[in-house]
């Protein structure tokens, strides 16, 4: 889940960070944005190649034969994060509300007001 939000999937957190940059990078300057969106499509490549082999590789070190699934701690940590990740991914509004003030007290301040 996290390599897929890393690589922009819709219904992701990353989508809507990658959406919104390309939007706000075409409106100030298209060459630049279209090199961000080259970069994107390379970094979707490097992350779906390395989750390629992480997870359907063949272990090369005898010593991490014995590795076992994620034990309950593990577990309780990393499913609250995959929620996260899921509802921001549909619902940004609850970050953007949150963030919305200091946002615009930054860029008025960078506006010379």
């Amino acid at each position: 889940l996290f390599t897929m939000a890393n690589v922009g999937l819709p219904g992701t957190s990353g989508f809507i960070g990658e959406i919104l940059t390309m939007v706000g990078g075409f409106q100030a300057s298209t060459w630049a944005a279209a090199g961000a969106a080259l970069g994107v499509i390379f970094s979707a490549v490097y992350m779906l190649t390395l989750y390629r082999r992480t997870v359907f590789g063949q272990i090369t070190n005898p010593e991490l034969n014995d590795i076992k699934d994620m034990n309950r701690i593990e577990l309780v940590t990393i499913v609250p994060l995959a929620l996260l990740t899921l509802l921001f991914g549909v619902a940004p509004n609850l970050i953007f509300n949150l963030t919305e003030g200091a946002a615009k007290s930054i860029l008025s301040m960078m506006a010379g007001g």
